[in-house]
């Protein structure tokens, strides 16, 4: 029996897992941050190294409650959220709090900047609008045009996953399956854009700012004497390349399969799935690398995702704090019994889910459509839920026709998986089984799997899959219940986003 440690960087919350080869937790340390803070709306940062001091708070603790199971571990590796921008200077020090990805900030650019030769291509090919998009939202290009004297001054451009690995090593370095965001990398090939690529001239960042990728389940480094006395890991350990948290996540649910999608019910949520095959998931949307060597993940994603849940309960649940008190349940676990009781297709009410727009879609908001006199809060929380499986439900069939890839049934993860209902809510607007594995941590779990295979515990990834991942419920559609959703879907909400893109066009004026 071997064992494994995970650090999982999440947008709200950091763990430390330590797994075994047959997928059971063995212990677990978490950490929830304080709120993201900023001076303006919009904006979301934070400082790198308050990311490495949560990292050593928790293995600390994993020290002083089970140091021998911590001792026992054979390697180690982290995954993090995506697209952060960290900026190193010389000395590879943070420069200022890094640009997360949720942030909506946008650089004010000019699209005729670019080469000519780019600009008649990416209008070829209808490609024009969204690289617009695209420019605002590059992180480093905002730093550039509104902090001139400190962009001066930054000599590399990376992810918190590259620094959290320096840290911890001193080594600048990630697995390509990390490497996705914002930046001149080539998705299909696994490496940085050359100078000569179409697209590299997009991003207006120095090759030179880049760092050496590497492949999953290489060996980054070791742990030091000095990291060690910091964090209470065992000198000598070894931390392993992974990849990003989505496509950790994916492979925790066991989905390797050409049969199975994954979808994750977390912060942004996503639906993907594991191909051999490179195909854009939507039109000049690149697949990302896998954490298995020689796949890909096609995956489209609800930026704000289960966030909603948060935002709805913010603003509309204060009732159920105190319910919670009394009852010892949490307030989700409240909200999910109430809307128990509401149809499917919330009497009316319909749901497009995006607060926060997508890349090929920049002009798009939320949109509740179909309020009458009886519709009271649990009919908008039920509404969130099936909005988010609508526009997932959308993507899952576009990327199917794409990649001429049939889906037979979903794995479910993230936060929403926890409830029955929501997983049954899926299952009938899918219409499709969906299943449950036996921890709420497949993120962890996926990249234990990659940490294993690097130390030859597994042969390959189907040896552990086999071993490591477990469904414990499969949700069945109800026939009747995906009728009606079937009914909304292709008559209601596929229409919703053409009907309403030139009033979103002129609300962003």
């Amino acid at each position: 029996m071997s064992n494994v440690l995970v650090i999982d960087v999440g947008s709200q919350s950091m763990r430390g897992i330590i797994f075994d080869d047959r997928g059971n937790l063995l212990i677990k340390e978490q950490v929830k941050y304080e709120p993201y803070k900023s001076k303006h709306n919009g904006f979301v940062e934070e400082s790198a190294d308050h990311y490495f001091d949560v990292m050593c708070q928790i293995t600390r603790a994993l020290r002083d409650k089970a140091p021998e199971l911590l001792d026992s571990v054979i390697a180690m590796s982290v995954d993090t959220f995506r697209d952060t921008a960290v900026l190193l200077d010389e000395n590879n020090t943070p420069i200022r709090d890094c640009i997360l990805w949720s942030d909506q900030r946008k650089a004010a650019v000019n699209y005729k900047q670019l080469p000519l030769f780019t600009r008649f291509c990416l209008k070829l090919v209808g490609m024009d609008g969204a690289i617009k998009a695209i420019r605002k939202k590059i992180k480093t290009r905002w730093v550039q045009l509104n902090e001139p004297e400190l962009w001066s001054k930054v000599h590399k451009v990376v992810h918190i996953s590259v620094y959290l690995n320096y840290r911890l090593t001193g080594n600048l370095t990630d697995s390509y399956a990390a490497t996705i965001g914002l930046q001149p990398f080539d998705y299909k090939k696994r490496k940085w854009h050359t100078k000569n690529a179409l697209l590299f001239p997009v991003y207006e960042v120095p090759l030179d700012m880049m760092v050496p990728v590497c492949n999953p389940g290489d060996e980054i480094g070791t742990i030091s004497e000095e990291i060690a006395q910091l964090s209470g890991l065992p000198v000598g350990l070894k931390v392993i390349a992974s990849g990003s948290d989505k496509g950790c996540e994916t492979l925790g649910n066991g989905c390797v399969g050409s049969n199975v999608a994954s979808v994750s019910f977390g912060t942004a949520s996503s639906i993907q799935f594991s191909t051999k095959k490179y195909f854009e998931p939507e039109p000049f949307m690149p697949a990302y690398p896998s954490v298995l060597k020689n796949y890909y993940n096609p995956e489209t994603q609800i930026f704000r995702g289960y966030w909603m849940i948060s935002w709805f309960k913010q603003n509309f649940a204060e009732i159920f704090v105190e319910r919670a008190k009394q009852t010892g349940k949490s307030v989700e676990e409240l909200m999910n019994e109430e809307i128990d009781n509401i149809p499917a297709g919330c009497d009316g009410l319909v749901l497009q889910p995006f607060w926060q727009a997508g890349l090929t879609t920049p002009e798009a908001r939320g949109a509740i459509i179909g309020f009458s006199d009886f519709h009271s809060r649990a009919h908008m929380y039920r509404a969130i839920i099936e909005g988010i499986d609508f526009a997932l439900r959308e993507a899952l069939e576009r990327m199917e026709r794409r990649g001429k890839q049939k889906i037979d049934y979903i794995t479910i993860s993230g936060g929403g998986s926890q409830s029955d209902i929501i997983c049954q809510i899926a299952a009938d607007i899918f219409g499709r089984p969906v299943k449950r594995a036996q921890t709420y941590e497949t993120t962890g779990l996926g990249a234990a799997m990659v940490t294993f295979m690097s130390q030859g515990v597994f042969k390959d990834e189907q040896e552990a899959v086999d071993k490591m991942v477990r469904y414990t419920k499969t949700f069945t559609p109800n026939p009747a219940t995906a009728k009606v959703y079937d009914d909304i879907f292709y008559n209601i909400y596929l229409k919703m986003y053409r009907k309403l893109r030139k009033f979103y066009k002129h609300l962003e004026k």
